[in-house]
């Protein structure tokens, strides 16, 4: 009973049994609903609070790497690009990360590591808590989150599995993550993993990116000092980054130092050697940034997204191994040939180059517009007005102008070299400025420009497949040709003379238009020019007119030095290739490559052409290689109308290589044939190259020569006829022939009248 009751009531309830008994029931009844309310709030109470841990362990679980990933960690690999000789030309990364195993890894190394990041990382289970409960405590003194909770173990988990945004869920996904991996791997496999993975700044992750990208070595090179700078890094490679920050990076490795010295991982000696010891990091210029063969790698890579859907990989996450074709002692020597070259010519040029008149000026204003036009701002104006103001301020700014005007009259190459017996792309330049070009137009490979008379090889070639030898003469007189739309074509000689008659044979060496424009009038049609320099590799499109003869039609660099390896490989054409395997990053091929190979010439033929084209370097157009290369050799020059574009395509037996000279706007041309011919603008970077190839003893290529098939006849011939000479004839010489196409021998009759003609002075008979 309560105070709410009257006296009548309670004495009603102690007096009267039935009343006691009634109100008893009415309080039970009242307590059994408050029971149940409190169990109805109870019940929903703890299916939130069910429902809420729930969610949170779904959203903690989510995150987590499964027990295969676990068991079967991929992380992001760089694919690395490995010359023929072992060296690595670059890298296609996302996250540029190279795989390491624990023992290659310097042992000052790992005990910088786990001094530094991880003392207790033997004794612990993946989680350190007492290190956790003293960061805790600091933070909650200093009034601010930092972090400092994580071991070795949990920078793996974070590392490699999880995202890396700061949060109270990441942080308890990498403790549940780190527990997983402890349970999984033994404590030398997480080291391991560790040393792979970590960012070391740069773009760089894991010791053996590091140890290349700033010391040039392989991590099991590095010196107890650089090891203490790298280990330094770890904490914040922006921060203490030693090509911006050096003190900074000095003073943080001297601490890591001290600190393996205070736990005696190190002696006194060692301590005080480090310190002194003077840091030497890799130059940040050619091979860190560019590489040696910026364009090459570019060419690989785009092999590379061709093939990667048939094979079923990612070039930039499965790090991959790339065995090319490309020789780095080559690449190097032709670098070189190039920088050397072209460093004077381009000043030459620049000192005849006058901006002043008419037609430089409307070049000019060409090429400002072009630049302007391609700029961001000018781009994201929203009105003309902001866009002539735009144009308006670039065209008064001297600086930019004149930027415009260097990169518009900058001598440009493409070069490219190759064996011709195997196809392996040897090396390969696609820009004259190779040491700060990333990648860009590749002009070994994406030009396509008019190669002169380098394109004639092709047209004698089919003379001689017709059984026409190289002592047969043609006219050396002007002709009229009739082309579509009623118009003329008069080719003329280079120096402008003619007169008489010319062997094929000396055509080519002096380069004589008008005897390759009579060859393709007469005795190789233009249908079978074209069939044929499609079978020796030439891809782009030839026109069917006489003119291809003097190499009106436009080629790149790569195609036609492939087609001269017809040429050097006795009639054999191999198509150029520059990737040999594909490893994954466990040594797996997933890929070989072999060239395509097919027959387009006989023997016969490449030895007569190959016969011919050696004496353009012996004695016609392109003798200046001798003032630098006095090995077996072959080639031929090529200058377009107007001093465009200058060639020299040559080989060995060993090597075919060809350089292409000129200017990435066709409106801007060199001056005349002092700067602007082949075998002054163009030769003497094929000439240097194989002077430098041949002459490294760590290439060791030998000598060899071209062999002489067994159908090939040499004669004695008349001068005078042409025939096989006889007593008869005044003036002789060698000539070499198809066994079947042997003319026959002078006689006393062919050799009177062919004097007589000399006398009389015809030009003709």
């Amino acid at each position: 009973m309560n105070d709410n009751y009257s006296s009548q009531d309670m004495d009603r309830y102690f007096n009267d049994p039935e009343y006691r008994k009634s109100f008893s029931q009415k309080r039970n009844r009242r307590t059994n609903r408050g029971i149940k309310r409190y169990w109805k709030i109870s019940l929903i109470a703890g299916t939130l609070l069910l429902g809420a841990g729930m969610f949170l362990m779904i959203h903690l679980f989510s995150g987590l790497p499964s027990l295969d990933q676990l068991e079967n960690p991929k992380p992001e690999l760089a694919t690395r690009v490995f010359s023929v000789d072992g060296e690595v030309l670059g890298r296609y990364f996302i996250i540029n990360r190279s795989r390491v195993t624990l023992d290659e890894v310097p042992e000052d190394f790992l005990r910088a590591v786990l001094v530094m990041e991880d003392r207790k990382f033997y004794r612990h289970w993946g989680i350190d808590i007492d290190r956790i409960v003293k960061q805790t405590v600091k933070n909650i003194i200093d009034m601010r989150v930092r972090g400092g909770y994580s071991t070795i173990t949990q920078q793996v988990a974070r590392n490699l599995y999880l995202t890396l945004e700061f949060s109270i869920a990441r942080k308890l996904r990498e403790m549940i993550t780190a527990v997983q991996i402890e349970r999984t791997y033994t404590k030398d496999e997480i080291l391991e993993m560790y040393v792979n993975v970590s960012f070391f700044g740069r773009g760089t992750y894991g010791i053996a990116s590091a140890a290349q990208v700033y010391f040039g070595k392989i991590p099991a090179d590095l010196t107890l000092s650089e090891s203490a700078l790298l280990v330094g890094l770890l904490p914040g490679p922006a921060l203490y980054d030693p090509f911006v920050h050096p003190e900074r990076a000095m003073n943080r490795r001297n601490l890591v130092l001290s600190i393996m010295y205070e736990e005696r991982l190190i002696t006194e000696e060692e301590y005080n050697g480090a310190r002194n010891e003077e840091i030497y990091l890799r130059e940040q210029g050619l091979h860190t940034v560019t590489g040696i063969a910026p364009h090459f790698v570019e060419y690989v890579r785009r092999q590379l997204s061709r093939l990667s859907d048939q094979y079923g990989f990612d070039m930039y996450r499965d790090g991959l191994n790339i065995f090319t074709t490309l020789d780095s002692r080559m690449q190097l020597h032709a670098n070189r040939a190039v920088e050397e070259h072209l460093e004077g010519y381009q000043e030459t040029f620049n000192r005849r180059w006058n901006w002043n008149t008419r037609r430089n000026r409307e070049i000019l204003q060409i090429a400002l517009d072009r630049h302007i036009r391609d700029r961001e701002d000018y781009k994201r104006a929203t009105s003309a007005g902001a866009r002539d103001s735009i144009r308006t301020a670039l065209m008064n700014d001297t600086t930019f102008v004149n930027e415009v005007k260097r990169h518009t009259t900058k001598v440009e190459t493409g070069f490219v070299a190759i064996d011709p017996k195997s196809g392996h792309i040897l090396s390969m330049i696609g820009s004259s400025d190779f040491r700060t070009t990333r990648y860009g137009l590749n002009r070994a490979v994406q030009i396509q420009r008019q190669s002169g008379s380098a394109f004639k090889p092709f047209v004698y070639t089919v003379a001689i497949d017709n059984g026409y030898p190289p002592s047969y003469e043609l006219l050396n007189q002007p002709v009229v040709l009739q082309l579509p739309g009623n118009q003329q074509w008069r080719p003329t000689n280079a120096d402008g003379s003619f007169g008489g008659r010319n062997t094929m044979r000396e055509g080519l060496k002096r380069s004589i238009n008008l005897i390759a424009v009579r060859a393709i009038m007469e005795i190789a049609p233009v249908n079978q020019v074209i069939q044929y320099s499609q079978r020796m590799g030439i891809s782009s499109h030839i026109p069917p007119y006489p003119s291809i003869s003097l190499g009106t039609s436009e080629l790149s660099p790569l195609e036609i030095t492939s087609a001269y390896g017809v040429f050097a490989n006795e009639g054999i054409y191999v198509e150029p290739i520059s990737i040999l395997r594909i490893e994954d990053k466990d040594g797996n091929v997933i890929a070989d490559f072999t060239p395509n190979r097919r027959e387009v010439l006989s023997r016969e033929t490449a030895y007569l052409m190959t016969s011919m084209l050696q004496n353009v370097i012996d004695g016609g157009t392109g003798i200046g290689v001798r003032n630098f290369f006095n090995y077996p050799a072959a080639g031929k020059t090529g200058t377009t109308q107007d001093f465009a574009d200058a060639w020299f395509v040559g080989y060995t037996p060993q090597i075919t290589a060809g350089a292409w000279v000129g200017f990435d706007d066709r409106r801007v041309t060199f001056h005349d044939w002092s700067d602007g011919q082949g075998a002054r603008a163009a030769m003497p970077i094929w000439a240097r190259f194989m002077k430098y190839v041949y002459e490294d003893r760590t290439i060791g290529m030998p000598v060899e020569y071209f062999e002489k098939p067994d159908g090939i006849v040499q004669q004695v011939i008349c001068n005078d006829t042409k025939m096989i000479a006889s007593e008869y004839c005044p003036s002789r010489s060698t000539e070499v022939f198809i066994s079947r196409t042997l003319p026959d021998t002078c006689d006393l009759h062919t050799s009177h009248r062919r004097d007589e003609e000399r006398r009389r002075g015809a030009t003709s008979y």
